[in-house]
């Protein structure tokens, strides 16, 4: 087991953490630990007596400050280690504690059993798997390039196409099911082999939606690299990722029709370098309406307030790219992050050897929600 110490420190209301020192080493099992301990000073921006630290700020006093903050104890832990190529697409089953994610240019998908600790893999084919989620009446709900299909089960591994919708230049990306099972799903140009996504071909993909009948409308095109989703509790707003522009939008969502409209930019990656913030990549909404946004190259996740755009919390993992997340456990208080080691150099990856594990953060504070079952 690794075991590393992470520097918790509030900033307001900015928790950022990270990794400051290896602790020991023991390779006798798969799964390695980060544990966030300790007794460690809050700081405040207001101005004080007394004197500053080296970025300005004033050592918190029970004397002097009225706004004392709490640190949190935050573990990151490594649940299943170097299992994939391209990890992505995790979604939590709460019906039987598992984790779903793909390992999407070799066609895997995982199921990682919480209870028992064991990860499980499913063969699909020769293709790119983006999605697996679980359906309503059994079986799952999967992508395999630019095709949608049926998974009857986990046992069985037959997939039945049902819909083919691009052509084979480009490939699904990330997708998920509104509250009315309807699935959601982003397209782009297939740079498999092409490690900058920069030079992918920009604005070959869309998004779509598939309902319970099979039917498959596109809403939105030009998209350069379709990215996580997801929606507002009262399900009147719809939030959207193109990596390329480095953008999180938000749509007016009516959940009846099935549409989105009034699309604007709700936070903005371009104004900050790659190794800040990165490519904006997989997302997740928590039950306070924040989005946790997975920074593809910065090695983070960070908590957005859709309202201002700006990053109210910073979570920084022992790799660089860091894919999507996902809430779940047994009361939606974890967090499941996926990585990817693709297209890395030798020196990368004995730099960050964790590159292409899934990560679970937990002492978060916050809760993520259920996640929906497609309808069809």
């Amino acid at each position: 087991m690794i075991v590393l110490m992470l520097l918790a420190r509030a900033y307001d209301n900015n928790l950022e953490l990270a990794f400051t020192n290896i602790l020991s080493s023991d390779h006798s099992n798969n799964s390695d630990r980060v544990i966030a301990g300790g007794s460690y000073p809050v700081m405040d921006r207001s101005p004080r007596e007394g004197r500053q630290d080296r970025k300005g700020w004033y050592p918190a006093t029970e004397r002097t400050y009225s706004r004392v903050l709490t640190l949190r104890h935050i573990t990151i832990e490594v649940v299943v280690k170097n299992c994939v190529k391209h990890g992505e697409g995790p979604h939590w089953d709460d019906t039987t504690q598992c984790l779903y994610y793909v390992d999407m240019f070799v066609d895997d998908v995982h199921r990682y059993n919480a209870v028992t600790g064991q990860d499980s893999r499913l063969n699909l084919g020769d293709s790119v798997a983006s999605v697996i989620i679980p359906r309503q009446k059994g079986g799952f709900v999967v992508s395999q390039k630019t095709d949608l299909g049926l998974l009857d089960s986990w046992e069985s591994g037959k997939v039945t196409s049902i819909a083919k919708v691009e052509a084979d230049a480009n490939m699904f990306n990330d997708g998920k099911v509104d509250a009315s099972g309807r699935l959601w799903i982003g397209s782009c140009f297939c740079g498999n082999g092409i490690a900058d996504p920069n030079k992918w071909l920009k604005l070959q993909g869309s998004l779509y939606s598939l309902d319970s009948d099979g039917s498959v409308k596109k809403h939105i095109s030009n998209i350069s690299i379709g990215n996580g989703m997801d929606w507002t509790d009262d399900n009147s707003v719809m939030y959207y990722i193109d990596s390329i522009p480095r953008q999180v939008w938000a749509f007016d969502f009516n959940i009846t029709a099935g549409s989105i409209s009034n699309k604007r930019t709700v936070a903005d990656f371009s104004s900050t370098e790659i190794p800040d913030l990165g490519y904006p990549d997989g997302m997740a909404i928590d039950t306070e309406g924040k989005l946790w946004v997975a920074c593809f190259d910065a090695g983070k996740v960070v908590r957005l307030d859709p309202e201002t755009g700006k990053v109210i919390r910073t979570v920084k993992f022992p790799c660089e790219k860091i894919t999507s997340c996902c809430f779940g456990g047994e009361d939606f208080t974890d967090l499941y992050v996926t990585s990817t080691p693709y297209m890395m150099t030798e020196a990368e990856l004995e730099k960050t050897p964790l590159a292409g594990s899934i990560f679970k953060v937990t002492g978060l504070g916050v809760r993520g929600r259920k996640a929906n079952m497609f309808s069809g």
